[in-house]
């Protein structure tokens, strides 16, 4: 069976299961659609590249439209590649969904872009406590001293500073499955995914609880 697919968090909610509040994350997961089937005697690995969300004619150029028109599938924007075991048993074109892959207490891996924060400083991205804020300390919200005297004359790889924060792919593990909406193709991921809303994320069997 195939270890994962590509799905779209909707948002967040809560359910209540013994009286306790459990805060949950929607998620769309699929229908995916297999493209391509990649065998050890054709590419040199086995796995499935799966497609998600479909798009129309006018927006796929003509490289996308053979590879599409090849698997059968119509033109999808998300392409990624998924491993398992047994592929054999599928098909190019075929549809799967997260009921097909998953079930009530299951853990998954969640991987997703997380939201792009621009240029932050030191005190907002590494929370760094900042200098004294009195009259006259000329330091305020700066990092302070980031290297050494004549010897060794240089700052280190891996300081910590301002810069770039965000718009990074996070992967948040053993997050459980507490429901599922066959119907929609919904699951209900207890806790947190990273990523904005309507952002593609992928889900993966947990490697860590299986």
């Amino acid at each position: 069976m195939i270890k994962g697919l590509l799905g779209k968090k909707i948002g967040m909610t809560q359910l209540f299961s013994d009286g306790e509040s459990l805060p949950v994350t929607v998620v769309m997961a699929g229908p995916c659609f297999v493209v391509q089937r990649k065998t050890g005697g054709g590419e040199g690995y086995d796995s499935l590249q799966l497609g998600f969300i479909e798009k129309s004619k006018k927006r796929t150029n003509k490289p996308e439209a053979g590879h599409f028109k090849k698997g059968g599938t119509k033109p999808l924007y998300h392409l990624r590649e998924f491993d398992g075991d047994g592929l054999d048993e599928y098909k190019q074109g075929q549809q799967i969904t997260g009921a097909d892959l998953f079930k009530e207490g299951d853990y998954v891996d969640v991987t997703g872009r997380s939201k792009g924060k621009g240029f932050a400083g030191v005190m907002k991205r590494w929370n760094f406590s900042g200098g004294p804020a009195s009259h006259g300390s000329m330091h305020g919200r700066a990092p302070g001293s980031i290297g050494q005297c004549s010897s060794p004359s240089k700052v280190f790889k891996g300081v910590k500073m301002a810069g770039h924060m965000g718009n990074r792919m996070i992967t948040t593990q053993n997050l459980r499955v507490v429901g599922i909406v066959p119907d929609e193709n919904l699951l209900l991921i207890k806790g947190s995914v990273p990523g904005p809303m309507n952002g593609v994320i992928e889900i993966r069997r947990s490697k860590k609880k299986g």
